[in-house]
């Protein structure tokens, strides 16, 4: 793909990425009728621990999607979904401690240490911080072989994303978080087989 048009298409990724903030945003003004529902905080932060989810699964999807249907562009797009995961993750805990706990620091304290889905959910967050930091082309080349390991912590910071999702659940009947944690199951399966395969071929 030209580079003109791939730049035409990060455009057009930007927009849909800001569009679950800007959804969020109309709601909030009551924007043609629409609002925020009884609970406008739970849904403020629902709405943005699922977007940063989304995103941060569709990330994992962008290499298996790629190696299946040899559309090597997508990897261009990659690192603006997994920035974009990280943005909607950090106004998912900044809605929490703003406007939840109110700046409470003392029962922000309790909570990481004593409710184990929050204490994972803060492991997440804290893992995507030295990932989004790194982030850069250049970066990526003063790190040179130990980038490529730093961003494998993608998989763990997943894992724990999930496990977030699933703890803090408020039925046990819920489907969605094991959806979440099934599509999760497949991204990492199908890393793990290509990796086995490679193995095996590397050995032949």
């Amino acid at each position: 793909m030209a580079p003109r048009y791939v730049a035409i298409a990060k455009v057009f990724v930007w927009l849909l990425c800001l569009v679950p903030l800007a959804w969020l945003v109309a709601r909030a003004f009551a924007v043609a009728g629409t609002s925020l529902g009884a609970n406008p905080v739970e849904t403020v932060l629902h709405t943005l621990g699922k977007t940063g989810l989304n995103l941060l699964l569709i990330t994992l999807a962008v290499t298996p999607i790629r190696r299946l249907t040899g559309f090597n562009v997508l990897i261009r797009f990659r690192r603006l979904l997994g920035l974009f995961a990280f943005f909607y993750l950090v106004l998912h805990f900044t809605t929490y401690a703003v406007l939840d706990l109110r700046l409470q620091w003392s029962m922000l304290f309790v909570d990481i240490t004593e409710r184990p889905y929050i204490t994972v959910g803060m492991l997440a967050l804290a893992g995507m911080i030295p990932l989004a930091l790194t982030s850069t082309q250049k970066m990526q080349r003063r790190l040179g072989r130990k980038w490529a390991t730093l961003h494998k912590m993608i998989y763990p910071v997943a894992v724990l994303a999930i496990v977030h999702f699933l703890w803090q659940a408020k039925s046990d009947l819920d489907p969605e978080p094991l959806v979440y944690a099934g599509v999760l199951t497949l991204l990492l399966g199908y890393r793990l087989a290509y990796w086995l395969s490679r193995r095996r071929r590397a050995r032949v």
